[in-house]
């Protein structure tokens, strides 16, 4: 199994800042941003101890062909990719929400659905849904950024009344977030699958709104394969997935769920390869093309020289 990236420490001609989140290194140069994918891999809110190999460059791919594929819906602040593991743009003032958009009824919207709220966000729902289920039309359910602990839901008209978007903004944001949640359904459709949900996060740079962070990848989406959706919902069987749900399952079959006193079970470098495994197969499910790794003999290496380049 190659080398896989965990952190970087690099310090490039002009760098003014650095952040470390929990999958991605930030490194601030003035009004850019270069943002490196590691192969760090989080869930439950935590950073597992085994990086997974070729994952960055998996997910950094997907994001940045989705972004050059939407720019005549939203501007965003990508402007080169030097590097499979590497984004290089402008250094956006983020809005203080995410933008979710949920098209069936899974994951969270479910777990609340069926523990009887039928408000969602401020969005009605309907009785007599059951989990999976198409709903009537798209629904924009936001959540705040937190910068410690979880997200929270909130509705449009606490956003606004918050003061945490202007009412300008947000009307452009929920247009915005439709119109790139069609363009994702219509790609997906193409691919076999359904885009069951995602989130967009937006910024503003020079007062105009610009899409930032990554989008449409198996991290911030959930997809369900086409073929047998119907059958397996008309059965009430589980939906065969494409997210990276099946990391979360294989925690908790390993009795881990993030909360105290719990342990992260072993990653065995089998479990870590079926892993990297699992995560090609989402690349070329998505994409529609075979996944050419990366030389990963040294890749702090490759990043820096490729890096450099860019900047020059």
């Amino acid at each position: 199994m190659n080398e896989a990236l965990k952190s970087t420490n690099f310090k490039f001609p002009g760098q003014t800042g650095f952040y470390s989140g929990k999958v991605r290194d930030v490194y601030f140069l003035g009004d850019k941003l270069i943002m490196i994918a590691t192969d760090r891999i989080s869930a439950f809110d935590v950073i597992l101890p085994q990086p997974i190999p070729y994952k960055g460059a998996i997910l950094n791919t997907i994001a940045s062909d989705f972004l050059k594929a939407t720019r005549d819906i939203v501007p965003n602040w990508l402007e080169s990719n030097p590097d499979p593991n590497v984004s290089v743009g402008k250094k956006c003032e983020p809005f203080k929400i995410e933008m979710v958009i949920r098209g069936y009824l899974a994951g969270h919207a479910w777990r609340e659905y069926r523990d009887g709220k039928r408000d969602l966000c401020g969005v009605p729902l309907p009785d007599g849904l059951k989990e999976n289920d198409p709903l009537p039309e798209p629904i924009i359910t936001p959540t705040t950024k937190a910068d410690e602990g979880h997200d929270m839901d909130i509705s449009r008209d606490e956003i606004l009344k918050q003061g945490i978007v202007s009412e300008k903004d947000y009307v452009q944001l929920e247009e915005k977030t439709r119109a790139l949640f069609e363009f994702g359904s219509n790609k997906a459709r193409g691919q076999g699958l359904i885009l069951v949900d995602t989130k967009y996060e937006f910024g503003k740079f020079n007062d105009q709104i610009f899409l930032i962070d990554e989008v449409h990848t198996p991290d911030s989406s959930r997809y369900f394969y086409r073929d047998g959706y119907e059958e397996r919902q008309a059965n009430g069987d589980k939906q065969k997935q494409l997210s990276k749900e099946f990391v979360r399952q294989w925690l908790i079959q390993n009795g881990f769920q993030g909360q105290e006193g719990q342990k992260v079970p072993e990653m065995t470098p089998e479990v870590v390869k079926s892993i990297s495994d699992r995560y090609i197969e989402l690349f070329e499910k998505v994409t529609g093309r075979p996944f050419e790794r990366p030389d990963n003999r040294d890749i702090e290496k490759r990043i820096q020289e490729n890096v450099l380049k860019a900047l020059k």
